[in-house]
């Protein structure tokens, strides 16, 4: 009731202790003014109640004495006084051991600006070691989720002690207590130590982002509660602060997380997603492909009748799914956003993907691809980049000598079209004016393109292969037609090297994410960017389309994936449990789910719709550059600079997966112990990186890399 509440409050504040009567007053919700003016005078006098105060004075110091009694409980060496005489409000006024009296503490919990308040500096290696040592003497079920803790408190308490110019503390600070984090924070904690002064912090990005964007831990009620009352009884102001000003605890309830699961899911550079970040509606499912007749060819008859309809170019659907004329219910809006019209030529494709298609091997762990590896030789130039056309006639490299170079894989030879003074001469009504305008002298296996003035970092064939993309070093994509072999536009948006490009899956559109953290999506007709997707805290590595081209996915050096909405910029998805920056990228044909490979050697694998890791893949050794899923989804393939291409079980991966609403909520993620019983074939080359892998429309595995002689 109120006036044992107003009792309490006032024993506190003769006691001295303003921050037990702070905290008790914020859990009462009851501010000072609420109390009435009367109710606590400064000079510690209580007026209770009515105007003749002398009436209650009696109650009141019944109640004092009932405090004062409370008072002499010990717990472990800290005296607390606690009165809990009204139900649900218990106030803790903690006294440091070994004295008696309270001197008056200034109080803390003013928190100026991001560093300014000065706690001891020599008091910091205390406070940590004696929150590692709580932590360590807890509860198993909670000192999993209380370690995530120790990381991001280093780094803030260290960046305090620099900020503040405590430098020997700081160098001490860090020296005995930076080998306790976690494995996967050593490139982090390089460039931290390189920070000692004041002076470092202002250029430094990384630090920006680490003081600036608030790190993200998930921790279960039961262990922030432990968390909470240890600090304010310890009362650790400086490092309640730092949890209140720079740490955002994303609280659930349930269960505590095991460590495996803490560590499947940590790592990034600003700790795992929010779980609002996941809870956004997304439409994985495909668009529903244009009809059109078929003319059919004798022989062609029954491919037809199995297949049912034409398939489409760039994504590659579940064959299931091409049959079906319904919407899937998961699908965007077919006019969600515009997509171009269909032209004849594409109309033309589809039929020859369709007929294709009806020869298609179906793949599984009893019928594994063929591989045909493109190897790069004497490739002194450095091959930075790949890219194999959907019908796989045709292969990119970019190279770090700025040059990209086209080569036909097929016997048919690259030709450019005509001079205008030729092709006024040609009859524009025959039937074979398509390869009359094609000028025969100009036939050669190879084209060389000549433009960009930096290594060429990413390359990518429109779905119709009349056009071809590039991004540098330059800080330009360019947009090259594969008609002249000359380059139509250069795009200029990203002031940083470009590190990755590509076309979406209809064409016309394209993404572009670079040094500067941003990806930008364009049109090719339009020369500034349509969307910037700007929210990674480091290099966007590399982007992808998905099938349905409504979203767009970015691995960042942050070590985290995001997904983003084109229709209105909007991050969707953010994933993270990546240990080390991601360089590929892959969806499923079926829109379902995503893959993701980093420099940590692992395959991580997402479903899309719940926001959820269904999956880890190991086996590599080394950075994974490059992943494809067969045509109809049943085979991941991953490429990497171990010189390896393995096969992955892709539905055995994602068969009965836990999705419940729990597991949603709280992100208790139940990987297998062991993917090896989903690892079909590991392929060794002989030097050479992976660094691209391709389908073709049959399911024949190309691979592509250039020979290392070390």
């Amino acid at each position: 009731d109120r006036q044992t509440l107003v009792a309490v409050l006032q024993f506190l504040r003769r006691s001295n202790l303003r921050e037990s009567e702070e905290i008790l007053r914020r859990e009462a919700r009851l501010l000072g003014d609420d109390l009435g003016a009367a109710a606590l005078s400064p000079t510690g006098t209580g007026l209770l109640g009515t105007a003749g105060g002398d009436a209650d004075s009696a109650g009141e110091n019944a109640l004092l004495s009932r405090v004062t009694a409370a008072a002499t409980v010990v717990i472990g060496g800290t005296a607390a006084a606690v009165a809990s005489s009204s139900p649900g409000v218990a106030a803790v006024a903690a006294v440091p051991p070994g004295k008696g009296v309270v001197e008056d503490q200034p109080d803390v919990s003013a928190v100026l600006s991001a560093y300014n308040q000065q706690g001891d500096p020599t008091l910091y290696e205390e406070y940590y070691s004696g929150l590692k040592h709580f932590i360590e003497c807890s509860l198993d079920c909670h000192r999993a989720e209380l370690s995530q803790l120790f990381y991001p408190l280093f780094v803030h308490m260290y960046l305090e002690l620099v900020y503040n110019q405590h430098e020997s503390e700081a160098k001490s600070f860090f020296e005995r207590f930076h080998g306790d984090q976690e494995c996967y924070y050593q490139d982090d904690l390089r460039v931290l130590s390189s920070l000692t002064k004041k002076e470092h912090m202002k250029g430094n990005e990384t630090m920006l982002d680490f003081r600036t964007s608030k790190f993200v831990l998930r921790i279960s009620r039961d262990s922030y509660q432990l968390l909470k009352r240890h600090l304010q009884e310890k009362q650790n102001n400086q490092i309640w602060n730092i949890v209140q000003e720079h740490l955002y605890i994303d609280i659930f309830d349930g269960m505590p997380r095991s460590k495996q699961q803490i560590d499947a899911m940590v790592g990034s550079l600003a700790g795992e997603a929010k779980r609002e970040a996941n809870k956004a509606k997304v439409f994985f499912g495909l668009l529903k492909e244009p009809e059109f007749d078929v003319p059919l060819d004798d022989e062609d008859e029954e491919g037809e009748n199995e297949e049912g309809k034409p398939k489409k170019k760039k994504p590659k659907k579940d064959s299931v799914g091409s049959k079906s004329k319904k919407q899937d219910p998961n699908a965007p809006p077919q006019n969600r956003i515009p997509l171009p019209e269909l032209k004849d030529s594409d109309k033309l494709d589809k039929v020859m993907n369709m007929k294709e298609a009806a020869r298609r091997v179906r793949l599984g762990p009893e019928c594994l691809p063929s591989i045909c590896f493109y190897t790069f030789l004497n490739a002194y130039q450095g091959l930075t980049a790949v890219d194999i056309t959907d019908d796989s006639s045709m292969i990119v490299g970019g190279f770090a000598d700025s040059t990209v170079r086209v080569w036909s894989v097929t016997p048919k030879k690259l030709r450019s079209v005509k001079t205008a003074a030729d092709l006024s001469l040609i009859d524009k009504e025959s039937d074979d004016v398509l390869e009359r305008i094609m000028d025969e002298k100009t036939a050669s296996e190879l084209k060389i393109l000549y433009g960009h003035s930096g290594p060429v970092y990413g390359t990518s064939f429109s779905p119709d292969r009349n056009y071809l993309l590039s991004c540098s070093e330059d800080g330009t994509v360019r947009l090259w037609s594969l008609q002249t072999f000359t380059c139509l536009v250069g795009y200029k948006g990203h002031n940083y090297p470009v590190w990755d490009t590509q076309f979406s899956p209809y064409g016309y559109y394209f993404v572009s994410g670079g040094h500067d953290r941003v990806a930008r999506l364009w049109a090719t007709d339009h020369y500034q960017p349509l969307r910037i997707f700007a929210g990674h805290l480091a290099d966007v590595t590399c982007t992808r389309f998905h099938p349905n081209s409504n979203y767009i996915a970015t691995g960042s050096a942050d070590r985290t994936v995001r997904l983003w909405d084109v229709l209105n910029g909007n991050c969707v998805r953010i994933f993270t449990g990546h240990k080390g920056p991601i360089h590929s990228l892959a969806f499923s044909p079926n829109g379902r789910f995503l893959a993701t490979g980093a420099t940590d050697g692992r395959v991580l694998l997402w479903d899309i719709g719940h926001g959820l890791m269904v999956g880890e893949l190991k086996g590599h050794t080394d950075t994974i550059y490059a992943l494809r899923f067969s045509r109809d989804g049943e085979i991941l393939a991953s490429g990497s600079m171990d010189n390896t291409v393995r096969l992955w079980d892709a539905v055995k991966a994602f068969e009965d997966l836990e999705t419940d609403d729990f597991t949603t909520a709280t992100g208790h993620i139940n990987l297998p112990e062991n993917s090896q019983d989903l690892l079909l074939g590991t392929y060794m080359t002989k030097s050479t990186p992976v660094v691209h892998l391709h389908f073709t429309r049959r399911n024949l595995l190309l691979a592509a890399g250039a020979y290392s002689s070390q």
